[in-house]
């Protein structure tokens, strides 16, 4: 493959550890102490943060953690976070056929991108991917609690929750595919009044009630789009993690919010309950 079609790691050394010892290391670190509220089935989907390492990396670790079961099940990774240093309309996918880190390299699902290079709402750019954080920091722990996956990154710019939706539910596939929802809660609040806003939103996707505005989540298009797609499918929130940067390397004067939630399939027999 053409060097030219690989993505190469933007933010290695920035927000993770460039070296591939020390962030195996900081990796397999974060993923024996991560402490779920609550012990979940192997979930369909997750949503995690995406700060630095530093900041947000014990909070994704608690849903990464829970995939365990799942490592040589999944081969499929559809991921979708939001754009932070290019305004995008509808969705971008990128032209690169393989995403680069220091833990290798990650190829891309080339039907899926063959699909939805099609549609009227992706644009196939590498432009809004060069430098966009939010989908590279995922990646070290999907090559760490998984054996090999294909991968399906999306940026999600100016588009209605029901767009979102509908394409997750395009590109739902079956049990070898895991979804993945990057954001970030609230930003910049102190400590006490993101506590209580981050609570507040944390609560709403647990209740699967969509709407949020991108003053509680950064990813709030794609995130709404997975809760919408959750409600459909029947499928099962549960909060796992809910700190903030003063719980984990920052001061507490201006806090960024993270959450990690599994959306796991309901119980045999959970229908009848209800």
């Amino acid at each position: 493959m053409a060097n030219a079609s690989v993505r190469p790691a933007a933010v290695a050394g920035q927000f993770y550890p460039a070296d591939e010892r020390v962030l195996r290391i900081q990796l397999a670190e974060m993923l024996a102490t991560a402490v779920p509220l609550e012990q979940v089935a192997p979930p369909k989907a997750i949503v995690v943060p995406h700060a630095g390492y530093m900041y947000s990396g014990p909070v994704a670790a608690c849903a990464y953690r829970a995939l365990a079961p799942l490592r040589e099940q999944i081969r499929r990774v559809v991921m979708l976070g939001p754009t932070h240093r290019m305004a995008v309309r509808g969705f971008s996918l990128p032209a690169a056929q393989a995403f680069m880190t220091p833990l290798g390299e990650v190829p891309l699902s080339r039907a899926d991108w063959l699909a939805l290079q099609a549609r009227d709402d992706v644009l196939v750019d590498d432009s809004p991917h060069a430098f966009e954080h939010c989908l590279e920091v995922q990646l070290p722990f999907l090559q760490m609690v998984l054996d090999s996956f294909t991968l399906v990154p999306l940026l999600v710019g100016d588009a209605a929750d029901e767009s979102v939706a509908e394409l997750i539910e395009a590109l739902w596939g079956g049990p070898e595919t895991l979804i993945v929802i990057s954001s970030d809660l609230s930003h910049y609040l102190p400590y006490r009044q993101a506590q209580w806003i981050d609570r507040s939103t944390a609560d709403q996707v647990i209740a699967l009630r969509a709407g949020l505005n991108h003053e509680q989540a950064c990813g709030a298009t794609p995130l709404n789009g997975m809760v919408l797609a959750a409600r459909r499918h029947h499928l099962q929130p549960h909060l796992l993690d809910l700190r903030n940067s003063g719980d984990t390397a920052g001061d507490r004067t201006r806090v960024v919010g993270y959450a990690s939630i599994a959306f796991c399939e309901p119980e045999p027999g959970a229908h009848a309950r209800h």
